[in-house]
């Protein structure tokens, strides 16, 4: 089964997840000095912050899958539909080690489509396709 993923850039960390705290009526389930993510499972989202000195508001979209298989099925669709795409099968982002695939809509939304394999230390570093380009290297993952 698919979880729904939405990554917000906030402004202050603190105050959002004490916003959010309440709003689910529960902590997060991974929290780190500049990230915090709830995965809930009503509704069932995988929802998750990160602290930006840059611009704020909604950072990407997404499905989580919960296997190859999933990710494959919607990695298969994409392609026959002729989507351009970015695959990441290592890719090291928001404390995890996934293997992904980002596509953006036509109104310039980037959506990331992912199964997580384990968590790692670090916050670490990936990629999403830029409007009319297939990716662009970015400094800070998930932008």
């Amino acid at each position: 089964m698919k979880r729904f993923h939405v990554n917000l850039a906030v402004a202050n960390l603190a105050q959002s997840i004490d916003f959010y705290r309440t709003l689910f009526g529960e902590d997060p389930t991974v929290l780190k000095d500049d990230y915090a993510k709830w995965m809930l499972d009503d509704p069932r989202v995988n929802f998750s912050i990160s602290q930006s000195s840059r611009l704020t508001g909604v950072s990407h979209i997404g499905l989580q899958a919960d296997t190859m298989s999933e990710l494959g099925e919607i990695q298969e669709r994409l392609h026959n539909a002729g989507q351009a795409t970015l695959e990441q099968p290592d890719a090291e982002c928001c404390y995890a080690r996934s293997s992904k695939t980002w596509v953006r809509d036509p109104d310039d939304v980037a959506w990331e489509t992912f199964v997580t394999h384990n968590d790692i230390t670090h916050y670490g570093s990936d990629r999403a396709p830029q409007q009319g380009e297939a990716a662009k290297e970015i400094s800070r993952c998930c932008a």
